[in-house]
C-alpha cells in the first residue's frame, strides 16, 4: 500500500511554508548564491566588457545588478511574509485559471535554461577532454537526469550541494581573477584597454538585468523559506547583486584580458584546464538543480498536484530532450524573450500585494478566487507590450508599467466601491 507524500516531503508546492520550517539567512544565501553562479551570466558580462572602457563597464554592471537585486528582493520580501512562491502568488494576481499563464511562461523559461546548461556541460566536457564527439548525446542524457538529483530531494538537497560548491567556486574564481589582473598588467593595464565593440548603456543594463530576471522572479521558491522579510531581502541582495554581479564581472574581465567571457575558457587560457572542468561542473550543477526545482514548483501549480518529485523528473526529461535537439544554439533569442515577458509578472504581483491586499494575503486554502482576474491579466499584457516596444531598459519598463497599470485599476476600483457604498447608505 502506497501513501501520499506529505507537503513537507514535497517542499510545500501548493501551500505556505510554516514558520517551523523556515531557514536562516546563511542557509538561504548559500542556496541563492549557488543559483546565481551561472555560466551564461558570464557571457552577458563578456559582451558588456568589450563594449566599454573599464570604469564605464563597472558602472553598467553595478547598475544592472543593483536593479536586478532590488527587483528580486522585493519579491523575496513578499514571499517571506506570505510563505508563498511566485506560482501561488499569481493566483491572487491573475486568478485560479489565469495563474496558469505565469506557470507556463516561468516553467518554459526555466526548463529552457535547464536544457541549455545540460547541453553546455556535455559539449564543453567533450571539447576540453578530447573525448569522441559521439559521446556528446549520451553525456547530455547523463547530466540531464544527474543534475536533478539534489532538486528531487528538495531544499535540503540544494543546501547540501551549495555548502560544498559555493566556497569552492569562490576560491577558484579568486585564483583565476588574480592571475587575470596580473596578466593584464594590473589596474593600470585594465584602464588602458579600449573597447572593441559598441553598445548603448541602456542596452547593456538590459542585458545584465534580463539575463537572470527569470531566476529573480522565481527566487521566491527559496525566499518563502526565510524566517523574516529582512532575512529574505538580505539573502536575495547577497545573491543577485553581489553573486550575479561577480559572475558578470568575471565575464567582463575575461573578455577584456583574454577575449574569452566564460570562466572555463579563461582557466584553460591560464593553464588551469582541470580546475576549469571542476568549475564548470560545480557552476552548472548548482544552477541546474535550482532551475529544474523552479520548473517543478510552477508545474505543480499548473496541474494542481503536490507530487513535486515526479514533476521534477518530468522536467529533467523535457530538458534533456531539448538539449539533444540543440538548445545550445538558442541562447540569445531566449534571453530577449526572458527580458521582455517575465518582469511584468513580478510587477503585477508587487502591485497586487502592496496596493490590492495591503501587505496581507488571505488564507489561500479558504479563499475563493475568480477563474480569471481580468485587471491583473490586462496589466501584465500592457507591461509586456511596453517592454517589447521600449527603446529604454525594457525589463524595468515592463515591471514599472505593469505595476502602475494594476495599481491604478485597484485604486480606482476601490474608490468606485466606496462611493457606491456611500450612495447606497444615504439612499
Amino acid at each position: 500500500m502506497t501513501t501520499q507524500a506529505t507537503p513537507q516531503e514535497q517542499d510545500y508546492p501548493l501551500s505556505p511554508v510554516p514558520m517551523d520550517q523556515r531557514k536562516s539567512v546563511w542557509s538561504m544565501g548559500l542556496v541563492l548564491l549557488g543559483f546565481t553562479f551561472f555560466t551564461a551570466t558570464m557571457w552577458a558580462g563578456g559582451t558588456v566588457g568589450v563594449a566599454f572602457d573599464f570604469s564605464t563597464m563597472l558602472m553598467v554592471l553595478a547598475a544592472g545588478n543593483l536593479l536586478l537585486g532590488i527587483y528580486a528582493a522585493v519579491l523575496g520580501y513578499i514571499a517571506a511574509r506570505s510563505g508563498l512562491n511566485t506560482a501561488l502568488m499569481s493566483r491572487f494576481t491573475f486568478g485560479e485559471m489565469g495563474s496558469k499563464l505565469s506557470d507556463i511562461i516561468l516553467g518554459f523559461t526555466q526548463i529552457g535554461w535547464y536544457a541549455w546548461g545540460t547541453a553546455t556541460m556535455a559539449i564543453l566536457l567533450v571539447k576540453l577532454t578530447g573525448m569522441p564527439e559521439s559521446l556528446t548525446t549520451p553525456l547530455m542524457v547523463l547530466f540531464g537526469f544527474g543534475f536533478c538529483v539534489t532538486a528531487f530531494i528538495g531544499y535540503r538537497g540544494l543546501e547540501w550541494l551549495s555548502r560544498v560548491a559555493v566556497p569552492a567556486m569562490i576560491i577558484l574564481v579568486a585564483v583565476s581573477m588574480t592571475m587575470a589582473t596580473s596578466d593584464a598588467g594590473g589596474l593600470a593595464g585594465l584602464l588602458a584597454i579600449t573597447p572593441s565593440s559598441e553598445m548603448t548603456v541602456a542596452a547593456a543594463i538590459t542585458l545584465v538585468f534580463g539575463t537572470f530576471v527569470s531566476g529573480g522572479t522565481q527566487a521566491t521558491n527559496w525566499t518563502r523559506f526565510a524566517k523574516s522579510g529582512k532575512t529574505a531581502v538580505i539573502a536575495t541582495l547577497l545573491a543577485f547583486f553581489l553573486g550575479n554581479g561577480l559572475m558578470t564581472l568575471i565575464g567582463a574581465f575575461g573578455a577584456l584580458v583574454y577575449q574569452q567571457a566564460d570562466i572555463v575558457d579563461i582557466m584553460v587560457a591560464q593553464g588551469l584546464a582541470t580546475l576549469g572542468i571542476l568549475m564548470l561542473f560545480l557552476n552548472l550543477w548548482t544552477t541546474q538543480d535550482n532551475t529544474v526545482y523552479n520548473f517543478a514548483v510552477a508545474g505543480c501549480n499548473l496541474v494542481r498536484t503536490r507530487r513535486r518529485k515526479l514533476v521534477t523528473i518530468v522536467g529533467a526529461g523535457i530538458g534533456t530532450v531539448l538539449a539533444v535537439m540543440g538548445m545550445y544554439q538558442w541562447l540569445i533569442p531566449f534571453l530577449v524573450l526572458l527580458g521582455t515577458f517575465i518582469p511584468p509578472i513580478g510587477g503585477v504581483i508587487m502591485a497586487s500585494y502592496f496596493v490590492g491586499y495591503k501587505r496581507q494575503y488571505p488564507n489561500l486554502a479558504t479563499t475563493t478566487l475568480p477563474a480569471f482576474n481580468t485587471p491583473g491579466l490586462a496589466a501584465y499584457a500592457i507591461g509586456s507590450a511596453a517592454a517589447y516596444t521600449s527603446p529604454w531598459i525594457a525589463p524595468i519598463v515592463g515591471v514599472l508599467v505593469a505595476a502602475f497599470s494594476y495599481s491604478v485599476v485597484l485604486v480606482v476600483s476601490q474608490a468606485v466601491l466606496e462611493r457606491r457604498a456611500m450612495v447606497m447608505g444615504t439612499a
